[in-house]
């Protein structure tokens, strides 16, 4: 298993072939898709062919960036992802945050936990500037996230989706953190202590 990122209850490790039923269960769960296509589940098919191979060819494109299995340390168990990726293929100093997690892991403080371990690692170890993420308006859950790991709000977003999904009449939102305001927030932290 080949480790990218650990934090204190989560292993970040690359995806491999046999990651195939992870992730179908995970785009199984209605409720972990509500937001992503209004529930339905990613096909079988679709994960084995595209979405698994996308995730592993995604390290090969920039070092140090890509999408990460999120493995829990105590059980040993898939949780889920988190994707750290530059943004619209804007290059490595501006990074797209993503996360999707079993609905088994949700309120635990993982998003945040992992959220947070990538964002460090990004602007301490991988010379990014700026990380990005955007959600729906109503999806509240990933918004606080967003802001507990210090992104803050940037704009409301409309767009055209393929598919109605409930809630997309009010828009996405946009967050983003850049090197120099989480600089400053880790000072303010450190004079606190």
């Amino acid at each position: 298993m080949r480790i990218f990122l650990e934090t204190e209850r989560l292993l970040l490790r690359r995806f491999t072939d046999s990651d195939v039923d992870n992730l179908c269960d995970l785009d199984g769960d209605p409720e972990v898709m509500r937001f992503i296509n209004g529930g339905k589940p990613t096909p079988r098919d679709v994960i084995r062919d595209d979405t698994l191979p996308r995730f592993i060819h995604s390290y090969e494109r920039f070092e140090g960036f890509g999408v990460w299995a999120a493995i829990e340390r105590s059980t040993g168990r898939f949780v889920g992802w988190f994707e750290f990726y530059p943004w619209k293929d804007a290059g490595p100093h501006e990074i797209e945050l993503g996360y999707r997690l079993r609905r088994s892991a949700w309120s635990k403080g993982y998003a945040t936990e992992g959220s947070r371990a990538l964002i460090r690692k990004g602007f301490t170890e991988l010379g990014v500037r700026r990380v990005v993420a955007e959600t729906m308006v109503v999806n509240a859950a990933s918004r606080r996230v967003m802001e507990k790991a210090g992104l803050r709000y940037v704009r409301t977003l409309h767009q055209e989706w393929p598919e109605r999904i409930e809630g997309d009449e009010h828009g996405d939102v946009q967050y983003a953190l850049t090197k120099a305001d989480w600089e400053r927030r880790q000072v303010a932290e450190r004079g606190r202590l």
